[in-house]
């Protein structure tokens, strides 16, 4: 009873559901024919494949080939296909073949229609119209090529052919190939030949018979799909005329290699120019007066600037705030961490009054500890050094300029690179296989040109005249710490030495405890601290200005005070890829915990 009430509703569903959704009800009732399913024309075989090639010079000596191809294929029985594909290479080691396809007919002869599509170094020979073929049906392909005998590197002609697609999907029932020499090839063949048959790689030999001089012959059955077989003949060198993309060209081969050497050479020589402008702006009066002692204009930060290579200067700084009375270097709590306490003395230069600013920044008492980690401590001592440069500048010591023999010699590399780039893309576009090492050599080079173009053209820090002229003054105290202990002592005792101080004196400790500083710069710093320790041995006193005044051994207090005082001044926090404390009792960061995954838009 119940499905009897049922049936009315469900026929009006079904025929509401018609009604709405008429192409699906269409397509759910309706088969589809078989003619429309998805077909893969390349599913059939082929019983025979003969090939014909007929090969000799043409009227230029250039070798030309006359192909005949007779492929028999086996369609299915059903609505496949419409015919076969045939393709034909346009281009054979980089150079045209001059392709012509002359014909397709069936066995009897009669014309099979046809049309081609070139892609991708191949022509495509379509054949068959809108009908469907069934059965054997024989297509004859008939057509030539140019420039298919090759100048091997081994130092003879070679005519070494593929004589069946390698990327064939259809299996061959049974293959033979007859090619045909004329008499004028015949004569210079070398006697070697070799018949190849596989997939790709294969190294497996055939059988290539020469029943007569210049007629040769391979047969072959059941060749899988994907199988092939190449001939390789020889000919004695110079058979055949090469074309021009194959043959060397000193414009397109040699030219690009010799402008990229010369580009390069000049890019290489406008940076030593940038060199040799930056040592001429360095020399004022060309003489080097050994000196002993260095104006109150001119501290280390500030000499550090003008000096090319000097070392760290916040260390030199330092220590010369220190030996000037303004600040002594103590033993901290830990003995790997020095400390600093500000003193009464003066700061000799405004650098010098920053600097004391710097280091002694949140220090109450006047006292700060060099920090071992501190990213606020090295980032004011970075600005502190920054300070030295901006103040060279300021004072004229230092100025930005240009090289003109630079400038001059970058712009000859652009254009010699250009011109080499472009006669090396001409032959690659020429086709010309010869043409890639050189332009290979040239797209380098060019690389090398544009990134040297950015050093070349840009102005670089040098002296002013007046920057040389202290830029002397300080090799001079260079040349003072360098010479040896008894030419030193001989000049401090001398009139003229005796004049150059204030004081009309010339306490050594005193002079050779100012110099330090400068030592550093120098990296001089062992070989003067020695020095030191003589002097402070012989006067019977120690250094007041560092450490302990007690102790003997200054070079070792100096040199450790020197590595602490650059690692704290160059400290990078190093960066953090998780936080191993966790993050819910304090002490996480965003981007601390794991996971984190991808998230991004569609």
């Amino acid at each position: 009873m119940a499905a009897h009430r049922l049936a009315p509703v469900l026929a009006t569903i079904v025929a509401a559901a018609a009604v709405l959704f008429p192409a699906a009800a269409a397509s759910a009732s309706a088969p589809v024919p078989a003619a429309e399913a998805d077909v893969d024309v390349d599913d059939f075989s082929y019983a025979s494949w003969d090939t014909q090639i007929d090969l000799g010079l043409d009227e230029d000596g250039h070798a030309r080939m006359h192909v005949t191809e007779s492929l028999t294929a086996r369609f299915p029985d059903a609505d496949q296909n419409k015919g076969i594909v045939r393709g034909l290479l346009t281009t054979y080691e980089n150079a045209g073949v001059d392709l012509r396809v002359l014909s397709v007919t069936d066995e009897t002869g009669a014309e099979v229609p046809y049309e081609t599509e070139e892609d991708d170094g191949l022509l495509y020979v379509l054949t068959g119209d809108d009908d469907y073929v069934r059965g054997l049906t024989t297509y004859v392909i008939e057509y030539e090529m140019r420039d298919v005998v090759l100048a091997a590197d081994t130092g003879v002609d070679e005519f070494y052919w593929d004589l069946l697609p390698l990327d064939s999907t259809q299996r061959i029932d049974a293959f033979r190939a007859d090619i045909a020499v004329d008499p004028q090839m015949t004569e210079r063949l070398t006697g070697s030949s070799r018949c190849y048959i596989g997939v790709s790689g294969s190294k497996e030999t055939c059988d290539l018979t020469m029943p007569t001089p210049g007629e040769y012959s391979v047969e072959s059955v059941d060749l899988a799909a994907g199988e092939g077989v190449t001939v390789a003949i020889g000919f004695d060198a110079g058979t055949a005329v090469q074309p021009a993309a194959r043959q060397p060209d000193p414009v397109t081969d040699t030219v690009p290699a010799v402008a990229a050497v010369g580009a390069a050479a000049l890019s290489v020589g406008g940076w030593f120019a940038v060199s040799a402008f930056k040592r001429s702006r360095r020399t004022s009066s060309g003489l080097v007066i050994a000196q002993y002692d260095v104006p109150d204009a001119l501290p280390p930060l500030l000499a550090a600037a003008i000096v090319p290579g000097s070392k760290d200067a916040i260390p030199a700084e330092i220590v010369h705030l220190a030996v000037r009375g303004a600040l002594r270097i103590e033993e901290g709590a830990e003995s790997e961490q020095p400390r600093l306490r500000r003193l009464d003395g003066r700061a000799p230069d405004p650098l010098d009054a920053e600097a004391l600013d710097a280091l002694f920044d949140g220090a109450d008492d006047g006292v700060a500890d060099l920090p071992t980690s501190s990213e606020a401590f090295a980032a004011r001592m970075t600005a502190l050094s920054r300070s030295g440069i901006d103040a060279a500048v300021s004072r004229g010591l230092t100025t930005k300029a240009r090289s003109r023999t630079a400038v001059i010699l970058q712009w000859c590399a652009i254009a010699l690179v250009l011109a080499g780039f472009g006669l090396g893309l001409w032959g690659v576009i020429a086709g010309r296989v010869t043409a890639l090492p050189a332009f290979t050599a040239i797209a380098f080079a060019t690389l090398l040109v544009l990134l040297s173009s950015f050093y070349g053209f840009s102005k670089h820090v040098v002296l002013t005249a007046e920057g040389a002229r202290q830029y002397e003054y300080l090799m001079g105290v260079k040349e003072f710490i360098r010479v040896a202990e008894a030419d030193r002592l001989q000049m401090l005792q001398s009139y003229s030495g005796a004049e150059r101080r204030q004081d009309g004196s010339a306490n050594v400790i005193d002079v050779y405890e100012r110099l330090l500083p400068y030592a550093m710069l120098f990296g001089m710093e062992d070989e003067w601290g020695s020095v030191l320790e003589h002097v402070y041995a012989y006067e019977q006193r120690g250094a007041s200005w560092i450490g302990d005044p007690n102790a003997p051994f200054l070079r070792a207090q100096l040199i450790g005070f020197a590595a602490t005082s650059q690692a704290a001044a160059s400290y990078s926090a190093p960066t953090t890829g998780s936080s191993s404390s966790g993050g819910s009792f304090g002490g996480g960061f965003s981007g601390g915990g794991g996971g984190g995954g991808f998230s991004g838009g569609r």
